[in-house]
C-alpha cells in the first residue's frame, strides 16, 4: 500500500530571519528593492486604457456617421446625450440598479489594486553593496538542488512551487531507496538561512509513497 510522508517547518519557526528585518538595507537602496519586489499596475492600466480607448473610438464612429449623413451604429450622440441628462427618469430602474452595481463593483476592484501591495513573484536578497532581488522560479530551482542532493535523486524527481509565504517541495523516491522528508525539509531549511530571502516562505515537503524506476 502507497504512502506519502509530508513535513512541515514547525509553528514556531520564524517566518523571517532576524538579519533580514532590517528597516532599510545597509547599501541605501531600499526604495529599488521595494520597487522591484512589487508589482505594478500595468495590467489593470492597460485594462483601463483599452476600455477608454473603444470608448473614445465609438464616439468618434457614431459622430463621423452623424457628420456625413448616415445611420447611427447604435445610437446617434444626441439621443445618447437626451438620455444621460434624463436619468434616471427615462431609464428602467431595475437596469439602472444593476447597472450602478456593476460600475461600483468595477471601482471597487481598480480602488483594491491600488491599495493592496501586489506580489510580482520576486524576493530581495540581504547584501551589503548592492541590492539583490531573484524570482521566484531562481529560488525554487536553488531549493530544488539541495533537495535532490538530500534526498539523492535525479532533477526530474523533485519539483518546488514557490508562492507568496509557501514554498511547496516535493519529492518522488527511486523505488527500494527510501527518502527522509525530515532530511530533505533540513536541508532545504539550511539553503533558505543562507540566502535570507524577504518575504521569508514556510517550508512542506511531500514525498510519495510510490517511486520511480531507477536508471
Amino acid at each position: 500500500m502507497s504512502t506519502e510522508a509530508s513535513v512541515t517547518q514547525p509553528e514556531g519557526t520564524p517566518q523571517q530571519p532576524p538579519a533580514a528585518q532590517s528597516p532599510e538595507p545597509p547599501h541605501g537602496l531600499g526604495a529599488a528593492v521595494r520597487r522591484e519586489t512589487s508589482s505594478g499596475r500595468v495590467f489593470a492600466a492597460a485594462v483601463v486604457a483599452v476600455i477608454v480607448t473603444l470608448l473614445c473610438l465609438y464616439a468618434l464612429l457614431e459622430s463621423t456617421l452623424q457628420a456625413i449623413g448616415q445611420p447611427a451604429w447604435i445610437t446617434d450622440p444626441e439621443t445618447a446625450a437626451r438620455f444621460i441628462a434624463g436619468l434616471p427618469k427615462s431609464a428602467n430602474p431595475g437596469v439602472l440598479g444593476l447597472l450602478g452595481v456593476v460600475i461600483a463593483l468595477a471601482g471597487l476592484v481598480f480602488v483594491l489594486l491600488g491599495l493592496r501591495p501586489g506580489r510580482p513573484g520576486r524576493r530581495a536578497l540581504p547584501g551589503q553593496r548592492i541590492a539583490v532581488v531573484v524570482d521566484d522560479e531562481v529560488l525554487a530551482s536553488a531549493l530544488a538542488r539541495r533537495a535532490r542532493a538530500a534526498a539523492t535523486v535525479r532533477p526530474e524527481q523533485v519539483t518546488v512551487f514557490v508562492s507568496q509565504g509557501e514554498a511547496l517541495v516535493n519529492v518522488r523516491p527511486t523505488s527500494g531507496v527510501p527518502v527522509s522528508a525530515e532530511a530533505v525539509l533540513a536541508a532545504v531549511e539550511d539553503e533558505l538561512r543562507r540566502l535570507r530571502p524577504a518575504p521569508y516562505p514556510v517550508i512542506r515537503v511531500r514525498v510519495a509513497g510510490t517511486g520511480v524506476v531507477g536508471a
